[in-house]
């Protein structure tokens, strides 16, 4: 049997063991983590996904991103309450929500003329909608 088959790609502590695999690893979160940010607008780019994804990859990369993108004002605490299913705030639901579907109704009534996109778009937004909403909602104590 080929010895190098049983070669693991990280170290114990998850990251890859060559450099090149640390920056690669790294380069990965910092574009899903660049594509989470604009997802906080833009309703068709899923931002929590794509935020978990980063945390994932700096994870691999650098433990000393990861750390920061946990612990950041912004993003930290809605990662970690979501990674721990602590749910979302009512508040940020219905903000997120609103900015859904305004979106959507705004791109399907003037950029998109095609009646199929149009119904993938709905689909979309009801898709989102109903993961939002079967998440748990926060209460202000917790």
């Amino acid at each position: 049997m080929n010895e190098t088959a049983n070669v693991q790609p990280m170290n114990e502590d998850g990251q890859a063991r060559t450099r090149l695999g640390r920056m690669l690893w790294n380069a990965a979160g910092t574009l899903f983590l660049v594509l989470g940010v604009i997802g906080i607008p833009v309703p068709l780019l899923p931002t929590t996904p794509l935020l978990l994804l980063a945390a994932s990859c700096y994870l691999r990369g650098s433990a000393r991103m990861h750390k920061w993108l946990l612990t950041n004002k912004y993003f930290g605490a809605y990662l970690n309450d979501y990674r721990m299913g602590k749910g979302m705030p009512l508040r940020v639901k219905a903000a997120t929500l609103a900015l859904l579907w305004i979106f959507i109704g705004v791109a399907m009534l003037f950029a998109v003329s095609d009646t199929i996109v149009r119904g993938l778009l709905l689909l979309v937004a009801i898709g989102v909608t109903i993961h939002i909403l079967m998440l748990k909602t926060k209460k202000r104590s917790e």
